[in-house]
């Protein structure tokens, strides 16, 4: 778990994320915000498509850009709606966060926040053996 203070510059990380939102379809944007072992942040917002199914969710946004960077090892993501209470990654963005192991997850609304982790969100989750 992170403290307090790296909580709050990762949860405004995520808001900053949320505000570059392109959700024309669903007017539901969300912001990330993945905290590396390594100290470095990397974020990411949804992005939506016409064809639903090409679009992206900030979770996955932000871990993508991660990786790209050559990051895989995380130690905390918060992810931000508009929402008054907080809301959960859909299950694409669960299977994908547990690929990168066991971390913690900040779920932010405008009442109040709640920590858990990838595990918790998607126990008994698929993997292959490595």
């Amino acid at each position: 778990m992170i403290d307090r203070l790296e909580e709050k510059a990762l949860i405004q990380k995520a808001i900053e994320a949320k505000e570059r939102s392109y959700s024309p379809y669903s007017k539901f944007p969300v912001g990330a915000a993945l905290l590396t072992e390594e100290g470095r942040v990397f974020v990411g917002t949804n992005v939506e498509n016409s064809s639903y199914g090409l679009s992206m969710c900030a979770e996955r946004s932000a871990i993508v850009s991660a990786v790209s960077n050559g990051y895989r090892k995380f130690k905390s993501i918060a992810i931000v709606s508009d929402r008054k209470e907080p809301t959960s990654p859909c299950g694409a963005c669960r299977q994908f966060m547990v690929e990168f192991g066991n971390f913690e997850v900040i779920l932010v609304g405008e009442e109040n926040i709640k920590r858990t982790t990838t595990f918790e969100l998607l126990p008994m989750h698929f993997e292959m053996e490595k």
